[in-house]
């Protein structure tokens, strides 16, 4: 399956650059991944069953469990499709999250209150390796199906980040890794999971959790496109680089949930807490992977899906909701209707269809 960079996709024929983007969070990628079945069901409905989330965007690009959710949706089977259909990603995380990140009991479950921080990563990355090597085998990061992969990492050796990116393969050869190796590194979540060490190429790379570096990897994402605009790069060929807008990009972007009821603490209570508060309780919950605590992610995400479409305020600090956007799976609807028009539009734009018609 072996192919260059330049001929990873076609170019793009359309009005918008797509963007999924996919937050990290461990044991809560549950919650992005019933978002995501939702939306690949609602393109599923308008462009047939076949469709993939990897048919639809220009870029994927995720951190931590996010990057292996990238993976998943972006790297090839062995017929040059998705590895994943979207409504796989739950049933993956309900099946190994466990073993991942193995649970403690009796007197072992009060041990596991002790930080562990004072004495190294709390899980062995045993599991997660094989899991991850066995999915990904050989597969490297320019043999993904989306235009392009990025995924952000966290060199501990070099202070610095390291993008894992299809567009710095060119600068940096190194750079096209397995795919296998990316995602153990981005994972590798400091207290959680031990800093991962690979070498490529003859360059070494000594990698934590890509959170470190870009805890918002939309960003990431619209970093590496907005230089290849600036570049002329022929795959955004119609958007001029002197007079683009950030309009021409279609985001979404996939967060791990949050806690609004967790308690709030002031300074003065703080000011005496030592490592160990700041580990333990709810902040800590990326890696409850109790059968309850999973089976209750998926259920308030799919309650989530019926609520109204809210922001947060500026100037309140609280979620509001948005006049006239309907519920959230509404607000997906209306998004994959956007993807569908938009791949339909670069088909008819495209020089084959074009001779076609000539």
């Amino acid at each position: 399956m072996e192919r260059s960079v330049s001929d990873n996709q076609p170019s793009v024929y359309g009005n918008l650059i797509t963007v999924l983007s996919i937050d990290g969070g461990g044991i809560r990628g549950i919650i992005p991944g019933v978002i995501l079945n939702r939306l690949e069901y609602e393109l599923q409905i308008l462009d047939g069953n076949d469709v993939r989330l990897a048919d639809y965007f220009d870029v994927i690009t995720g951190t931590s469990t996010g990057g292996l959710i990238t993976a998943m949706l972006a790297g090839p089977n062995e017929h040059g499709r998705p590895l994943f259909a979207a409504k796989d990603i739950v049933p993956f995380c309900l099946k190994n999250g466990p073993q991942i990140f193995p649970q403690p009991s009796g007197i072992l479950a009060w041990a596991s209150k002790i930080p562990k921080a004072l004495a190294g990563p709390r899980y062995d990355d045993k599991y997660l390796f094989k899991l991850v090597r066995d999915l990904l085998g050989n597969t490297k990061l320019h043999q993904t199906l989306t235009k392009l992969v990025a995924i952000p990492t966290f060199d501990i050796k070099k202070l610095q980040p390291t993008i894992f990116s299809g567009y710095q393969i060119p600068i940096n050869p190194a750079i096209d890794a397995l795919l296998s190796d990316v995602c153990i590194a981005t994972s590798a979540t400091p207290t959680y999971f031990p800093p991962y060490y690979f070498e490529n190429k003859e360059k070494e790379f000594n990698l934590i959790d890509g959170g470190i570096a870009a805890n918002n990897p939309t960003l990431v994402a619209i970093r590496e496109v907005t230089k290849q605009i600036m570049k002329d790069n022929p795959e955004f060929s119609r958007i001029d680089p002197m007079d683009y807008s950030y309009t021409r990009f279609h985001v979404i972007s996939l967060g791990a949930g949050s806690n609004r009821r967790e308690k709030k603490y002031d300074a003065k209570t703080a000011s005496k807490w030592g490592i160990g508060r700041y580990l333990t309780g709810e902040m800590a919950s990326i890696d409850v992977s109790t059968k309850v605590n999973m089976e209750k992610l998926v259920e308030i995400e799919v309650k989530l899906l019926d609520k109204t479409v809210s922001r947060i305020g500026l100037d309140t600090g609280h979620y509001e909701p948005v006049e006239g956007g309907g519920t959230n799976a509404e607000a997906l609807k209306r998004f994959a209707k956007l993807l569908s028009d938009e791949k339909k539009l670069r088909g008819s734009n495209s020089p084959t269809s074009q001779d076609k018609s000539s």
